[in-house]
C-alpha cells in the first residue's frame, strides 16, 4: 500500500494519471459557435514549423513542402481538395427536407409573406407544412428579422426556408448563414446564373460559399449535429432554381443539370407574366411542360404552387401566404358561421347602401 502511495505522489508531481488516483479526463469539447474567431489560438501558442523562413522567399508557388499532397508547382485548376471537412462514412441526412425528397415523397413550403413575429413565424412552421418559404423578394423583410423568427423555434415541423432576390453572394450567404435549409432562387435565365447560385450555395469543392460563421452555426441551431455544420451541409441543403422568363425556358435544360441543383420551379404566375398567356392556353402549358421535361431528363425534382399538387411529375409545392392560411383556417374552424355577423343600420358597420 505504501507503494502505491508513493507512485501516486510521484506521478501527480510528474503531472502523470493514474488509474484509481484522480485520473483527469479530457475537458469538454466547447459546443458549436456562430462566432467563427472564439477558437483562434492566443497568442504564442502557436508553433510555425512549416513557415516561410524571415524575410526570404520560400519558392512555395513552384516546390511543395514534403508530405503535401499537392506536389510540382501551384495549379488551382488540378488542386486536390483536401478531406479536412469531409463528413463521415456513411453519415445520415438530417435534412428532413432533402430526405423526403430523396424518397419521392410531396413537399410543402408555407409562404410567410410579410409577418416578421417569431410568434407567428412559429405557429407556421409547426402547422404542418415541410419548410417555411420566407418571402425576400416581394417582401420588405430585412435579415435580421429573418434571423431571429428562425432561432425562435429551429426544431419546429417545418424547417427554415426562404426565397432570396437574386442570384448573389451578398443575398444567398445572408440566408445559408442564418439557417436556411431550402433555398429558393428566382428568376434563373442562364446556365451561367445557375452555376452562381449554386456557387454561393455550397462551401467548396462544390461551391464557392464562404467559412464565415452565423448563427446556422451555433449548437442552438446546426452546429450540433452529427459531424458537425460544415462537414454535412452540402449533402443538406436543397436548392431550388426558379424558371420564370422565356430565356429560362431556353436554357432550361440545362440549369436543371448543374451538379448541385435539388429541384427546377415552374413558376406559374411569372411564365404567364413573360410569356403573355394564362393557364390552361396552349403556350401556357408548352412553357410548363419545357420546364417539366427539363426536370425530367435532369432528374431533378419538379415543383410548382400547391394547386398543382395532382399534376403529373410535380412533388415540391408551394403554399399560401399566412394570412390567406388565417382565412382559410378561420373559414374551416366557423364552417356555416363564418361571415354571418350582424349587419347595423347605422354607423361604420352598417351594410353598405343599396345603389
Amino acid at each position: 500500500m505504501r507503494h502505491l502511495l508513493l507512485l501516486a505522489v510521484v506521478c501527480a508531481a510528474l503531472g502523470i494519471a493514474t488509474f484509481g488516483f484522480q485520473a483527469q479526463n479530457p475537458p469538454p469539447k466547447p459546443p458549436p459557435t456562430a462566432d467563427p474567431y472564439a477558437n483562434n489560438a492566443a497568442p504564442g501558442a502557436t508553433q510555425f514549423p512549416l513557415a516561410a523562413p524571415a524575410g526570404k522567399d520560400s519558392n512555395a508557388r513552384t516546390v511543395a513542402p514534403a508530405g503535401a499532397v499537392n506536389q510540382g508547382p501551384f495549379d488551382p485548376s488540378s488542386w486536390k481538395y483536401g478531406t479536412a471537412f469531409n463528413a463521415a462514412p456513411g453519415a445520415k441526412i438530417w435534412n428532413p427536407v432533402k430526405l423526403k425528397m430523396m424518397q419521392g415523397g410531396k413537399v410543402t413550403g408555407g409562404t410567410l409573406f410579410s409577418a416578421t413575429d417569431p410568434a407567428t413565424y412559429c405557429a407556421m412552421a409547426n402547422a404542418g407544412y415541410d419548410f417555411i418559404w420566407t418571402e425576400m423578394q416581394h417582401d420588405q423583410h430585412d435579415w435580421q428579422a429573418v434571423a431571429r423568427m428562425w432561432r425562435t423555434c429551429p426544431n419546429a415541423k417545418a424547417v427554415p426556408g426562404v426565397r432570396v432576390a437574386y442570384t448573389d453572394e451578398r443575398e444567398i450567404q445572408h440566408a445559408l448563414d442564418a439557417g436556411a435549409l431550402v433555398l429558393v432562387v428566382p428568376t434563373v435565365d442562364t446556365v451561367a446564373e445557375a452555376i452562381e447560385a449554386r456557387n454561393w450555395a455550397y462551401f467548396p469543392p462544390l461551391g464557392r460559399r464562404s467559412n464565415g460563421g452565423g448563427q446556422a452555426f451555433d449548437a442552438a441551431m446546426w452546429g450540433g449535429v452529427p459531424d458537425g455544420y460544415r462537414n454535412t451541409i452540402n449533402d443538406n441543403i436543397v436548392l431550388i432554381l426558379m424558371i420564370e422568363t422565356l430565356e429560362g425556358l431556353k436554357d432550361a435544360d440545362e440549369i436543371a443539370k448543374v451538379p448541385g441543383v435539388t429541384a427546377v420551379f415552374a413558376a406559374s404566375g411569372d411564365l404567364g407574366n413573360f410569356s403573355g398567356y394564362r393557364q390552361g392556353t396552349p403556350d401556357y402549358e408548352r412553357a410548363i411542360n419545357i420546364v417539366h421535361d427539363a426536370a425530367i431528363k435532369a432528374g431533378v425534382r419538379l415543383c410548382g404552387p400547391l394547386a398543382w399538387r395532382d399534376r403529373p411529375d410535380f412533388t415540391c409545392f408551394q403554399a399560401g401566404s399566412e394570412t390567406a392560411a388565417i382565412a382559410r383556417g378561420v373559414a374551416a374552424e366557423l364552417g356555416p358561421l363564418a361571415n354571418t355577423q350582424a349587419r347595423p343600420e347605422v354607423g361604420p358597420f352598417a351594410s353598405a347602401p343599396k345603389p
